[in-house]
């Protein structure tokens, strides 16, 4: 789907507040299969250079926030390695629109949570582009369950591998390449400080993503290298209709203080903040760009 045929991101979301959704088969989701589609093209957004000759890397890219942040990296001058699992159509879409705007691309397809992939990623991007200056720890899954019991050890340990294990490994092989005064930015959720009741497994990794950022960010203060995070609130991506069926997608977002959902859109903004030198004095901090609701951080 090209960039010309995404809805505005305001436009996006009203759409979503008067329909109901269907739901889709298959998690992480697809975006090309989305109805009413996100706004992740990042159409809007003009660049000024603040990431130009840098190369990023971003987990989940292919879709949804990755998506957005990947192609905002780009207009600002970034070479992007996106990282995806199996979303081979939504990642052509998003490589296209990064090289429109004239830099690099590179698609890297596999489990994040498995640890040789994770080698792969990160020799990859650098036989590519050299080294990785900035690090997007996006990728996540969610299977709700309405009681504790229902969630399974193989539930649990796979959410995990996913949304954390993966995210420091990747940490871990990346951090030889990336250079003094480098960043990193992981994805959290407004879960990890509200808690969900039918998420238990998925807040709990984004509570230890918080845990992880802060921690990493004392540990690697002396490279001048930041760690910081981002916490959306509810925000209309692939994983939403691949997840939640029926009346949750029909009041999706609108308990929020603006009354709808977010757009991949309007949260990529906050990941060029906190990976561009703008951010030159914030490491183990938290974004929350969550339609209103305040969290304590």
């Amino acid at each position: 789907m090209s960039n010309e045929q995404q809805p505005q991101k305001h436009e996006a979301s009203e759409k979503l507040a008067n329909t109901r959704p269907p739901t889709l088969d298959t998690q992480p989701g697809r975006e090309a299969q989305m109805r009413p589609a996100s706004a992740s093209f990042a159409r809007d957004y003009v660049g000024c250079g603040k990431l130009r000759g840098k190369v990023a890397v971003v987990t989940g890219g292919d879709s949804g926030i990755g998506r957005s942040t990947a192609i905002c990296f780009a207009k600002e001058g970034a070479n992007v390695a996106i990282v995806y699992l199996n979303e081979h159509e939504d990642a052509r879409a998003t490589e296209e629109a990064i090289k429109a705007a004239g830099v690099r691309c590179l698609l890297l397809a596999g489990d994040i949570g498995l640890p040789a992939f994770v080698t792969e990623i990160v020799r990859k991007t650098v036989d590519a582009f050299g080294r990785i200056d900035v690090l997007v720890n996006n990728a996540a899954e969610q299977h709700p369950q309405k009681d504790i019991a229902q969630v399974s050890r193989g539930q649990l340990e796979q959410t995990f591998r996913t949304n954390f294990f993966g995210m420091f490994d990747l940490c871990r092989e990346a951090l030889p390449h990336m250079p003094d005064g480098s960043a990193i930015v992981n994805t959290t959720s407004i879960t990890a400080y509200r808690g969900s009741p039918q998420l238990l497994d998925y807040a709990s990794t984004k509570g230890a993503i918080v845990a992880f950022t802060r921690s990493l960010a004392h540990q690697l203060a002396d490279r001048n290298i930041r760690v910081n995070a981002v916490a959306p609130g509810p925000v209309w991506t692939p994983l939403i209709p691949s997840t939640f069926s029926g009346e949750k997608l029909a009041n999706f977002g609108k308990d929020t203080t603006l009354g709808r959902a977010g757009q991949p859109d309007e949260i990529s903004p906050s990941f060029v903040f906190l990976a561009s030198s703008d951010a030159s004095y914030m490491t183990g901090q938290v974004l929350h760009p969550n339609g209103g609701e305040t969290v304590n951080t």
